[in-house]
């Protein structure tokens, strides 16, 4: 099973916990949610009614923290860890994980350096065993870890959740990626029609001067020819004539 049936059914299943519930007793669900070692995409329990309801409550908290895991990161959470409240181990290494995927959408060469400071990792040891084992094996990224380089070449990320308004910048870049594409397209086409052109022309051009060329060599052979025939002079025709009267 890919991970991406696995995530839809864990996505079905909580929806469903989530659906069944309302105010305070939402809490273990969002805490099991955020804590399930194969669930990384949280969008679909925040459109569930209920946890919607919980805005502007006494349990808006858990709204808070399902908002954190979707589109947040480590430092996210770091700058406002006063007001949501302590994640347990699995949680925080959930949001670790969620960090890269974030690092990964903008750059595709991620530096130790950076990785290190986004996920309070103090030294590439224990960098290198967290991309490799959270990461990699979970098989939400793909990449090669580059020492000499110090840094993680991504070759694949899972996507993350996509913000509120989110969805209508990536239509908008979508659009004019198309439209750039058309336009290249048809410039390519009238590159290849100019091209086709210009080869017909050199195909032609090329016939001409095969044909003057056949044409040269056929009046040089007639020339030729004309040269290296005997022809009868005034005195071969008379020492012909004595001979004959002799």
């Amino acid at each position: 099973m890919d991970i991406e049936q696995k995530q839809t059914e864990f996505i079905d299943h909580f929806v469903k916990q989530a659906s069944s519930l309302k105010g305070s007793a939402l809490g273990s669900v969002v805490t099991d949610a955020t804590s399930h070692p194969s669930l990384f995409a949280f969008s679909e329990i925040l459109a569930v009614p209920s946890v919607v309801e919980l805005e502007g409550t006494e349990h808006s908290i858990y709204l808070d923290v399902l908002r954190l895991f979707a589109y947040g990161t480590w430092s996210d959470y770091k700058s406002n860890s006063s007001r949501l409240p302590e994640l347990s181990s699995d949680q925080a290494l959930k949001l670790k994980q969620l960090t890269v995927l974030t690092l990964a959408e903008t750059n595709k060469v991620l530096a130790y350096d950076q990785l290190m400071q986004e996920l309070d990792v103090t030294n590439v040891r224990e960098l290198e065993d967290f991309l490799i084992n959270e990461c990699m094996y979970a098989g939400i990224v793909r990449g090669k870890l580059d020492q000499l380089r110090r840094c993680f070449e991504v070759q694949f990320a899972a996507g993350r959740d996509l913000r509120p308004g989110q969805l209508g910048n990536m239509i908008r870049t979508l659009s004019n990626w198309l439209t750039t594409s058309d336009n290249l397209l048809v410039s390519i086409q009238e590159k290849i029609k100019w091209a086709d052109n210009m080869s017909e022309l050199d195909k032609k051009h090329r016939k001409d001067v095969d044909d003057r060329v056949e044409e040269v060599k056929k009046s040089l052979s007639l020339k030729l020819q004309t040269v290296s025939r005997p022809t009868l002079t005034s005195e071969s025709m008379r020492r012909s004539t004595l001979n004959l009267v002799e």
